[in-house]
């Protein structure tokens, strides 16, 4: 028999079973769609993370708190006793003049998820749960995000400790919804919880530019205030020194070539600031660093769930096993007489693996239209929210359907050799 008709034998048997062959092909279907669906979201929050971490300026350096053996009980809640970054460390890195820095900007947070302190942006009792911003003017340009309407914090702000705020864009919405935000007043809250907080009213001065949610948070929900005016109302932001805590320096620099002296240069400005012998209590991280870790979770997420598509394609696999076992049983007879008439082993043993490949490869190219599918319907209905990215990339396409052909390769030979191995006296005398 040539490898023609031994494909077209093969057809002909699966379509007169063809609910058979439907439900052979659902564990293959569910598991190729599977891998395109998660593939497309990983390369998308990969390539998605990418963009955002670029939009948070160029050239960053951004310095953190940092500390191996983190305090533990009461302490790491209130941020005390272990790890701290200081405006004062700013402003001691600033004097140092070193070559390469273009522009810096200290800023403090409170606010948001797994923030002791939460606060409420308040206008005519309409309440805004919001991330509070102490900044400095030159926040602007490092993090390259600027305002569409009004003004920014001034160094006249900065002097005077004025009570002045900018709005995220989300946060004007909520807020104001169309209405012009500058110059009116909102209250902001801050606290644990409304029975212990403070409450200060500020003048809205202007509205930021709509970014979308970045690595570092969503600052379309962020609220900006003068740093000083911030460190001098909050609770819990300065330290028993008298220091006030910052909980990021951001550092712009002149030019990329020259991040790593920059690095090691503002290292050793708060080594000795912090009297430092030992270990570092602080991080100097580039973007590069921040997209590096980033990805890596990324990668570690993706790795994970391609392996639950991978097993549920496994147990496909076993699924079309049993049902090609009991299709040999059931055809006995049809194997006896063709072996009867001259089939060879060969013949017998082609035809089941071609019929198993048959039913994986069109079930692998119906997965990967399921996976597409349900991708265009995340896009449709913003599942993950709007600014989710999903990406189906050729090589996962021509992966899923490899995937596909490989299973039923693998868990139709062992049918197929059970086939082939029949005697045509003994199945004829079976039936």
């Amino acid at each position: 028999m040539s490898l023609i008709d031994v494909v077209i034998t093969s057809l002909v048997a699966l379509r007169g079973n063809f609910l058979r062959t439907l439900l052979t092909m659902l564990g293959i279907i569910i598991g190729i769609a599977s891998v395109i669906a998660l593939t497309a979201a990983g390369a998308g929050a990969q390539q998605g993370v990418a963009s955002r971490i670029k939009g948070l300026g160029s050239n960053l350096l951004f310095v953190n708190p940092y500390s191996a053996t983190p305090p533990g009980g009461i302490a790491a809640v209130l941020g005390a006793g272990g790890a701290a970054l200081y405006y004062e460390d700013e402003q001691a890195i600033r004097a140092a003049e070193i070559p390469g820095i273009d522009e810096m900007a200290a800023q403090t947070t409170t606010g948001g998820a797994g923030s002791l302190l939460q606060v409420q942006a308040i206008y005519r009792g309409v309440n805004s749960s919001t991330i509070l911003v102490g900044a400095e003017p030159s926040y602007q340009y490092v993090r390259d995000f600027y305002v569409s309407d009004g003004r920014f914090i001034s160094q006249d702000d900065l002097d005077k400790k004025s009570l002045v705020v900018v709005l995220g864009a989300q946060v004007a919405d909520d807020l104001f919804g169309d209405a012009d935000p500058v110059g009116n007043t909102i209250r902001i809250f801050a606290g644990v919880s409304r029975q212990f907080g403070v409450t200060f009213n500020f003048t809205v001065v202007g509205v930021m530019e709509r970014k979308g949610v970045t690595p570092t948070g969503n600052p379309d929900n962020q609220i900006f205030v003068a740093l000083p005016a911030f460190q001098a109302r909050v609770p819990l932001i300065r330290n028993s020194r008298g220091y006030t805590n910052v909980n990021q320096i951001s550092i712009k620099l002149t030019d990329s070539s020259k991040e790593a002296s920059v690095r090691e240069a503002v290292a050793n400005v708060l080594r000795k600031e912090h009297n430092i012998v030992n270990d570092d209590d602080f991080k100097v991280q580039s973007q590069s660093d921040v997209l590096s870790t980033a990805t890596s979770v990324d990668r570690t997420l993706q790795v994970l769930l391609v392996s639950i598509a991978i097993i549920s394609l496994v147990v496909g696999g076993i699924g079309i096993m049993n049902i090609m076992l009991v299709s040999v049983s059931e055809r006995t007879r049809e194997i006896g007489i063709r072996k009867a008439v001259g089939a060879k082993r060969m013949d017998i043993l082609m035809q089941f693996v071609i019929e198993a490949l048959v039913v994986t490869t069109i079930g692998g190219a119906i997965g990967v239209l399921a996976g597409i599918g349900a991708i265009e319907i995340a896009r449709t209905f913003e599942i993950g929210g709007n600014d989710t990215k999903y990406l189906v990339t050729p090589f996962w396409v021509s992966m899923g359907l490899t995937m596909s052909a490989a299973t039923g390769l693998v868990f139709g030979v062992y049918p197929a050799w059970r086939a082939s191995r029949l005697d045509p006296i003994e199945a004829l005398r079976r039936e």
